[in-house]
């Protein structure tokens, strides 16, 4: 039997390769990463884990035998826990649901299941998915697997720290406003916001506004690549549309690549100075490979005040009429944004479209000068699990539990990819990710060039150090 220790450090797509090769077999990388699910209990990033059904899916697919045409064959996944599990519950990080179990997969979900992937159950999110800290109270708060008194981030935190803690190989998530991009940013891992449409959103009620999207979180880039080319593809039901995704992730020469450093992305973001350095030294080193490295920001005019309000608009047609009917089970940060969509006019509402309009064809014509925009994923290093959110970045307060994230928000107003890959980390040895965004539909080549940065770097190999800790599973699945 392998060694359940070093099985569970294997990348996803290594973890593949030994599964085909029948070098391992499906229960026991199973049965490794639910040991590492208990013993990191502490991280709290598994909410609900299905021991018992995930043991038998593995047993039934070792009996079956490796099969070449399931991507994900024997992977131990985990899933977002606002996206639907059949016969697993899903709280969508809400005390309204928290005995809620659905009876069908999201889209995505059931495409992850029929490459051959294995659910071990849901990772935690904050309520409703709103916000960057994940945290509610239903769960409590997961904590950063690098530090334990630190946030994990959000929404996608119970992802990051589940990838980070070695409790899953992969992991799916979601981004509005950032994400998959600051949990990855703050636990070390890859989140990839892919171009909108390249994973259809079947269960989304507005798809005109390209907000949201589901995408794929690894602690590597060909990790990413891999779950990407099971999740994103196309589906009729879909009216916004990317380009058809391959499975393949070149590794791209950075000798040439025109780059634009935007580090307060155009004095829309203020940026700590632990995680500035960090990141000028990340830059840096795409200057040493050839790269033409300069000083560069699309014009995001605007682009943090039609988030916000596009965002309210959506929350209010959402969660409206369950607020006036259940009050007390909206948290004050959700309750103040649903509020906000209510001030709003249809004239508002326009005119942040218009807004957004504007700002994706200012980002075509950024690209046709540059290759790929790099910036900050988070402005932060992760933050006192304690807190909502930091009251100030810079020296900047911040108006609201938004206000922190809009070196996120911003660029998901441009309509087109991004991610985080790891950069390094500070002086107290928390992670810091930078952001790589790339024009519409060049998902696969921003994979490329973030994987080119990863092989240089190898940030993506630290692995964090817990506490040993043998504990029973808190939260049985349902």
């Amino acid at each position: 039997m392998a060694d359940p220790a070093e099985l569970t450090e294997l990348s996803a797509t290594e973890l593949r390769a030994a599964l085909g090769a029948r070098e391992i077999s499906a229960v026991e990388a199973v049965t490794a990463h639910l040991d590492r699910i208990e013993r990191g209990s502490a991280v709290n990033a598994m909410v609900t884990v299905d021991a018992d059904g995930a043991l038998r899916r593995a047993a039934r697919l070792d009996a079956e035998g490796p099969d070449p045409r399931l991507p994900l064959f024997g992977i131990p996944v985990g899933v977002k826990d606002t996206h639907d599990t059949a016969g697993l519950r899903t709280t969508y990080g809400s005390i309204r649901h928290a005995e809620h179990v659905p009876e069908r997969d999201a889209a995505h979900v059931r495409r992850m299941r029929d490459a051959g992937a294995i659910v071990l159950g849901k990772t935690n999110v904050p309520e409703y998915a709103a916000g960057s800290h994940s945290v509610n109270r239903v769960f409590g708060a997961t904590r950063n697997p690098y530090a334990l008194g630190r946030s994990a981030g959000g929404s996608s935190g119970g992802a990051a720290a589940a990838l980070a803690a070695r409790q899953v190989a992969l992991a799916d998530g979601s981004d509005m406003g950032g994400s998959l991009r600051n949990p990855a940013s703050f636990c070390n891992v890859v989140g990839l916001r892919p171009s909108p449409g390249v994973v259809p959103e079947a269960e989304a009620t507005n798809l005109l506004t390209p907000l949201t999207t589901a995408g794929p979180m690894g602690r590597t880039v060909d990790d990413v690549a891999l779950l990407l080319s099971v999740i994103g593809m196309p589906d009729p039901g879909t009216p916004v549309a990317a380009p058809a995704l391959g499975a393949a992730t070149a590794v791209a020469d950075l000798r040439g690549l025109r780059v634009a450093w935007a580090p307060t992305l155009g004095r829309q973001a203020p940026l700590a100075a632990d995680v500035a350095a960090v990141l000028e030294e990340a830059v840096s080193r795409f200057a040493e490979q050839g790269a033409s490295v300069e000083i560069a920001c699309p014009d995001l005019a605007g682009a943090a005040d039609a988030f916000l309000t596009l965002r309210a608009a959506e929350f209010e047609i959402a969660w409206g009429d369950q607020l006036d009917a259940h009050p007390d089970d909206f948290n004050d940060h959700l309750t103040w944004n649903i509020e906000q969509g209510r001030t709003l006019t249809g004239r508002d509402v326009m005119r942040a479209q218009e807004r957004q309009t504007t700002l994706m064809r200012e980002a075509a014509r950024f690209f046709e000068r540059f290759d790929v925009l790099l910036a900050p994923a988070a402005t932060v290093a992760p933050f006192p699990v304690e807190w909502d959110y930091p009251r100030t970045v810079a020296g900047e307060a911040q108006a609201h539990y938004l206000d922190w994230m809009r070196a996120a928000t911003t660029i998901t107003m441009l309509g087109t990819p991004a991610l985080s890959v790891p950069a390094g980390f500070t002086a107290e040895a928390l992670p810091v990710g930078l952001q790589m965004v790339g024009p519409f539909g060049s998902d696969l080549r921003l994979l490329g060039i973030a994987k080119a940065f990863e092989t240089l770097t190898g940030f993506a190999r630290r692995t964090p150090h817990l506490p040993a800790e043998s504990r029973h599973w808190s939260n049985e699945a349902r």
